[in-house]
Parts: structure tokens; sequence; C-alpha cells
């Protein structure tokens, strides 16, 4: 049985974590501030980071494995000092934003990152990138390069608090006309997401095994115009006994009108979700390199598997309860525009 400890791990993905570690039999504890639930069967840590007394039940123990999921240097420095030296394995939980450029389709894990938050310098912004990259440097500093940092794209799948990869087939579920859809006739627009289970189930696996290093954690690369596809084809058969013929009149949005229109691009309230920014440093955003992950042992389900889990998953709030997307007024008014 392997002794799991995740710093944070009351969060999305960190819930995810816990789930499959407990499910395939591993013992897990959790260790955060308990404002969120804890995953249920977790050994529950209660503990601000911020306090001197955060790790002291935790340290005197030797562990399989430790994931840190935090974006704070402070407290991926003082998780180290205190805890490093007694864990086997170490994953650190980062992120592709750390990327420099995000200009190049294809870039792997040895493009320029951003330069790293110094964790004492007080009047730096906590830029979430820099924070990230921060810890990275110093989980690898720490550890003598014995730590494995895990880039993830854009997470999705069912119960995403972002709404980001939720709106299209859950508005697509729905049947109310027309659903407008962002045009993309020349196939600039890219999409990569990866299931929050498949993340977890690649964290969990190569973490155990010992990998080090850095490992971008992405999806399969897809056209905007197919994962929309997608997403109409996994809205309907997800329906398919509810409304066998849930058919929709399409109205594609020229991206141009965008700013005029005030439509926010990716994420956000009044929003297209996955839609990037038309400017070029975004060509390789969702276009990311996931030769190493695929190496070292990722399984990732289809993107059209993941979109009618969401939608059979979905509480019937619909597209319209989600964080991202646009409401039902939002909609039919940039229709009639």
């Amino acid at each position: 049985m392997t002794n799991i400890l995740l710093l944070g791990g009351t969060g999305w993905l960190g819930k995810t974590l816990s789930g499959l570690a407990l499910d395939s039999g591993q013992q897990v504890t959790a260790l955060a501030r308990g404002t969120q639930a804890f995953a249920p069967g977790v050994n529950e840590v209660i503990a601000d980071r911020a306090s001197r007394d955060a790790y002291d039940r935790v340290e005197n123990q030797v562990w399989d494995l430790v994931i840190e999921l935090t974006s704070s240097p402070t407290f991926a420095r003082e998780a180290l000092r205190r805890l490093g030296g007694k864990a086997r394995n170490w994953v650190f939980i980062s992120s592709c934003s750390v990327y420099a450029e995000q200009s190049e389709p294809g870039a792997d894990e040895t493009a320029d990152v951003v330069k790293p938050l110094d964790p004492d310098d007080g009047e730096a912004e906590p830029d979430y990138a820099r924070t990230k990259s921060a810890c990275e440097e110093l989980s690898m500093q720490a550890r003598d390069g014995r730590a494995l940092v895990v880039r993830p794209g854009l997470i999705g799948g069912p119960g995403d608090p972002t709404g980001r990869s939720s709106y299209w087939p859950l508005r697509f579920a729905e049947p109310r006309d027309p659903v407008l859809v962002p045009a993309d006739p020349d196939g600039q627009q890219w999409v990569q997401i990866i299931d929050v289970r498949d993340l977890a189930a690649f964290v969990l696996d190569a973490g155990s095994a010992g990998h080090r290093g850095f490992v971008n954690a992405v999806g399969a690369q897809h056209t905007l115009g197919e994962a929309l596809r997608l997403a109409q084809e996994a809205a309907e058969a997800a329906t398919s006994s509810a409304n066998p013929d849930p058919g929709h009149k399409l109205v594609e949005y020229d991206l141009a009108r965008m700013e005029v229109d005030l439509v926010n691009p990716w994420a956000g309230p009044k929003s297209l979700p996955l839609v990037l920014p038309t400017e070029s440093g975004f060509a390789g955003f969702a276009r990311r390199s996931d030769a190493r992950a695929l190496a070292l042992g990722l399984r990732r389900r289809s993107l059209r598997e993941s979109f009618e889990d969401i939608v059979r998953s979905n509480d019937g709030g619909g597209a319209g309860a989600l964080r991202s997307g646009l409401s039902a007024d939002e909609e039919a008014g940039l229709v009639v525009g």
C-alpha cells in the first residue's frame, strides 16, 4: 500500500486524485485549510500553511509520494524544508502557463519559462505563471532534481468549476435554438483539453514510479471546429433517450466582432469558452507537445467521451449556470446583432 500525502487536496484536481488513489487501495492523507470538503475516506489534516505548526502532524512520517498543488512559493519552500527529505517521490503540479512564449506549435518541455517570482519579494505582483515557475525551481533545487514537475494544459471533464470545458456540450444538450458558434474558417483556433481523471491517474502512476523532470500533461490537439462537432455529437448521444431529435440550427459568429460586442475569449462571463485571443502570440497555446507524457504512460480518453460524461453528470443547471459562456439573453442578442 502506497502512503500518499496531498498538500492541498480539497479542490477539483485534489479530490479527483484522492478518489482515484483510495479506489486503488492506497492510503491518502490531505493537508489543507478545510474551507472546502475533503474527499470521503481521506485522512484529513486541517492546517493553515502559513502557520509554524502547519506540518507538525505529517513531518514525522516517511511518505511514498508527496503531491504538492500550491501556487505559493512560500508554502512550497517550507513544505520542502519540512518534508522534502522524508518523501521517496515528490510531484509538483505546475501549469503550461509557466512558458514564456505561447506562439510555437509543438513546443516541448525544454522551452523557456517565465522568470520565477522571488518568494521573499513582498513588492512583487503575485503573477500565477511566475509563482508556479518559482515553485518548480524550488522543488528541483530542494530535491536535487529528484522531483517530477507536471505541467497540465487546460483541464476539463465532469465537474469543471470554470465551465470552460462544460459550456459547449451542455449548450448543445439544450433544446434552445439557434446555437451561436464561433466561426474559424481558416482553422487557426485549437483546443487541447486533458480530462481531470486522466491527469490524476497520470500523476499518481508517474509519481509512484519515481519519474523525474518536467512533463507537459496535455490533451490531444483538435481544431476548434472539431471540438465543437464532438461537443454536439456527445450531447446528442448523451441525451438521445430523452430527446431523440436534438438537432440544432447553428449560427456562426465572426470572431472579429468580439471586441465591439464586448465578448470575452477563453472563459468567464459573456465569453466564448475555448476561443483563444486572435493575436499570433497564442498560436501554440493549445498545441503543446505531449510526447514525453505519452512516453511516461499518459492514457487519455477521447474528447467526445469527456464531453458525454459532462452532459450525463450535469445536475440540471445547464450552460446558463456556468461561470463561463453566454446567457440565453446574451446569445440571443449576438444572434440578432
